[in-house]
C-alpha cells in the first residue's frame, strides 16, 4: 500500500483518487472485503455488530485500478439514536463516492436496508456492484432481485474466492469522465512559459509548496510547458528578463492586487483558485455567485468553507483576511460562520453566500455536490480566488483564458 504523501509531487492527493464507498448492513463483512481487496488487515474485523462506527478513509493502490480512496462505512441497519446518526454519516459518503460497493451476507440475501441504498446509488447515477460475501457458507444462489443480478458478484473474503475477479470488475466500472479536465495543461502549448507567483509567508508550509501549487506545476510539466516559480516581489523583473513573453501568470489569490499591477495586459493572468474552480467545480456558477457580494446587507450570514482541516494562523485567509476584505468592500457588517474538512451544512438556507476554498483536498464528486446543494437551496456560492478578484476589480482580467465565462460578469 502506498501512503498519502502530499509532500511529494509524485504522490496522489486524496482529492485526485477514485473514491470507493463500501456499504452494507452490520456483519455483512464490509471490513473483511476491504482486507481481501487490499491483501492486508487494514480494517478491524469482529463478530460484534457495529465495529465500524464512523466512515474510515484509507488511501491505497488497488491494482489494476491505481490510486484509490476506500471508505469503510457504518452498518445500514444500526439501531438507536446514535445508530441513526451513524447511518446518516454512511449516506453522506455517497456525495463523494465514484464507485459504490454494496456488501451483502450471501446467506441472508438482499434486505430492505440494501434496497434503500441501492435506490440511492441509482438516484445519484453511481457506478456500483453488489457483492455477495460469505458464498462459501451457502449451497444455493443468494437472494437477489433480477434487476441487480447483472451488477452482482459472489465472493468469499475468507477463502479469497473471486477476489481477483472482483478487482477486475471494479476496474472496469471506473467513470469514463473521471478527472479528464486538466488544471491548466489544456490551455498551454509545448514550450510556453508559465510564471507561478507563490508568496512565502507565515501561513506557508515550511519546506514545500502547498498542494494546488504542486499539482499545477505537475500539470504544466505534463503539457511540456515551462514553469517558473517566483515570489511576488520578483515577478516584474522576472517577466522582463525571460527573453520570451510568458504565456500566463498564475498567482496565489492573496497577491492578486500587486500581481495584476506587475503583469502586462497582453499576458494572461489567473489564480490557482480560479483554475481549481474550473477543474473540480463549476466556474460559471462561482463567477455568478461572486456578484452576491454587491447585495450583502448588515447581519447577512456568510459561510466560509474549507475542504481540509489545518492549523489556523493569526492571519488565516479564511477566518481573518476574507472577512476583513468583505467588510471593507461592502461597507456592511455581515456575520461569518466557518466549516472545514468533511463537514458541510445540510441546511444552507440561513446563508446569503457560501465562499469555498479551492477544494484541492476535496474530490470532484464532493465539490460538485456542494455546489448543487447550494443551488438547490437558492444560495449563491463562489470560491476564495474568485471572490478576492471580484473585490479587487480584476475578475474580468483574471478570466482572460475563459472569455465565455468572463462575459457573465
Amino acid at each position: 500500500m502506498k501512503g498519502l504523501d502530499i509532500m511529494s509531487l509524485n504522490s496522489t492527493p486524496s482529492g485526485e483518487r477514485i473514491h470507493i464507498g463500501i456499504f452494507g448492513k452490520r456483519n455483512a463483512g464490509k471490513s473483511s472485503v476491504i482486507n481481501a481487496l487490499t491483501g492486508q488487515d487494514l480494517a478491524i474485523v469482529s463478530d460484534i455488530k457495529g465495529t465500524t462506527t464512523d466512515p474510515v478513509y484509507k488511501a491505497m493502490e488497488l491494482l489494476p485500478l491505481g490510486p484509490v480512496m476506500i471508505i469503510d462505512t457504518p452498518g445500514l441497519d444500526d439501531e438507536g439514536d446514535l445508530g441513526l446518526k451513524r447511518m446518516e454519516k454512511a449516506y453522506q459518503v455517497l456525495n463523494k463516492t465514484d464507485i459504490a460497493l454494496l456488501v451483502v451476507d450471501a446467506a441472508v440475501g438482499i434486505g430492505a436496508e440494501d434496497l434503500a441504498i441501492l435506490a440511492q446509488f441509482q438516484a445519484k447515477k453511481l457506478n456500483f456492484l453488489v457483492i455477495f460475501n460469505k458464498c462459501d457458507l451457502i449451497t444455493q444462489r443468494p437472494n437477489c432481485p433480477a434487476e441487480y443480478v447483472p451488477y452482482s458478484i459472489e465472493i468469499s473474503s475468507s477463502t479469497r474466492k473471486n477476489i481477483n475477479y472482483l478487482k477486475e470488475r471494479i476496474a472496469h466500472i471506473v467513470p469514463s469522465d473521471n478527472m479528464t479536465l486538466k488544471i491548466v495543461g489544456d490551455l498551454l502549448e509545448p514550450e510556453d512559459f508559465v510564471v507561478l507567483v507563490v508568496p512565502v509567508d507565515s501561513a506557508a508550509p515550511k519546506g514545500r509548496l502547498i498542494l494546488p501549487q504542486q499539482q499545477t506545476v505537475r500539470d504544466i510539466l505534463e503539457a511540456h510547458a515551462v514553469s517558473i516559480v517566483v515570489q511576488t516581489p520578483q515577478l516584474k523583473q522576472t517577466l522582463a528578463s525571460l527573453g520570451k513573453k510568458a504565456k500566463m501568470v498564475i498567482t496565489d489569490s492573496q497577491a492578486f492586487a500587486q500581481v495584476s499591477k506587475d503583469t502586462p495586459e497582453d499576458i494572461i493572468l489567473t489564480s490557482f483558485s480560479i483554475l481549481f474552480a474550473r477543474y473540480k467545480g463549476d466556474l460559471a456558477t462561482s463567477v455568478a455567485g461572486a456578484k452576491m457580494l454587491d447585495r450583502l446587507e448588515d447581519e447577512d450570514t456568510i459561510l466560509i468553507s474549507e475542504g481540509c482541516t489545518h492549523h489556523r494562523q493569526c492571519d488565516d485567509i479564511g477566518t481573518v483576511k476574507l472577512p476583513s476584505w468583505i467588510k471593507n468592500y461592502t461597507g456592511k457588517n455581515p456575520r461569518f460562520e466557518f466549516s472545514s474538512g468533511t463537514e458541510f451544512p445540510r441546511d444552507l438556507s440561513k446563508y446569503k453566500l457560501v465562499i469555498h476554498c479551492g477544494a484541492c483536498m476535496v474530490n470532484e464528486k464532493e465539490m460538485k455536490h456542494r455546489i448543487a446543494h447550494a443551488l438547490e437551496q437558492k444560495v449563491a456560492i463562489t470560491n476564495y480566488g474568485i471572490a478576492i478578484a471580484y473585490m479587487h476589480g480584476i475578475l474580468p482580467r483574471s478570466l482572460q483564458a475563459f472569455p465565455e465565462i468572463a462575459a457573465l460578469i
